[in-house]
């Protein structure tokens, strides 16, 4: 054992080591050199990984990152203007670099500075307010409203979300109800008159002709089938004969006062 008197050592844990000794025990490997990392040296770390100060360099443009902040890319450093330049993201509006750590916004695929995202028509940061994008330009809500937005034909306020158009009239779905019973008519069927739009159920009970056997409203709409005959109307499955309860649908038949009869059940009557 080599005697450490006037020699330079090292305490580890109550024992002492030369400079030799210690750093073949206990020094780590530069991770650019993979020479020791002397005690004598100064040894930066950062995530079990090691460097000598003159070794701690920016990949891309070799400056010193001792003391100062950088960036990491596939386990490789890089100063933060290298990483920004080569990875970051560029802003829409002005093109430059999006620096790391600093507020952005995104939409779509594209990432602004938080200043630079703007509404085209007022200029002013919309941040996290709502906004709607018109051909690639974005716009805050009451500006959109003022500049692109439908009025709706009744309560006359802008359409903003989902409308419907009728006639080249526009609505809010809310707002295109029955003029009858006022449920909304959007996705389902209706009819109009007189420009007035009705659902099925009220447009029958006002306007469609009753049947002549069962009374309930003839809509014809869709293609509905009825007879017709003498200013009365039936439902196709309602035309049948009043004695034997045979369709009369395609068929010759008769009448008697109100009922309709089939040629064998005439003489009945």
């Amino acid at each position: 054992m080599e005697s450490l008197f006037g020699l330079k050592y090292i305490l580890k844990e109550t024992n002492p080591y030369c400079v030799k000794c210690y750093d073949d025990l206990f020094s780590n490997n530069c991770e650019v050199c993979q020479k020791v990392i002397g005690c004598t040296s100064k040894d930066l770390s950062y995530k079990g990984r090691h460097w000598h100060s003159e070794c701690f360099l920016c990949i891309k443009c070799s400056q010193s990152l001792v003391d100062r902040p950088f960036a990491t890319k596939d386990e490789l450093l890089m100063c933060v203007e290298c990483y920004s330049s080569e990875y970051s993201s560029k802003c829409h509006s002005c093109l430059k670099t999006i620096m790391p750590g600093s507020k952005k916004m995104e939409h779509k695929g594209n990432s602004w500075h938080k200043n630079c995202f703007t509404c085209n028509r007022c200029q002013q940061p919309i941040g996290t307010r709502s906004f709607i994008q018109k051909d690639a330009n974005n716009y805050c809500m009451p500006c959109y409203e003022k500049q692109f937005a439908l009025q709706c034909v009744t309560c006359k306020k802008p359409i903003t979300t989902v409308g419907v158009n009728y006639h080249d009239q526009p609505w809010h779905k809310e707002c295109f109800v029955c003029i009858g019973c006022k449920q909304q008519l959007a996705g389902q069927r209706f009819t109009s008159r007189d420009d007035f739009a009705y659902c099925l159920d009220c447009f029958c009970n006002l306007f469609a002709k009753k049947c002549a056997s069962c009374t309930t409203p003839i809509s014809g709409i869709g293609g509905t089938k009825y007879i017709s005959f003498e200013q009365r109307q039936w439902h196709t499955d309602c035309f049948n004969c009043k004695g034997c309860s045979a369709s009369l649908v395609g068929r010759g038949f008769l009448t008697c006062k109100d009922d309709i009869l089939c040629p064998e059940c005439v003489t009945d009557f």
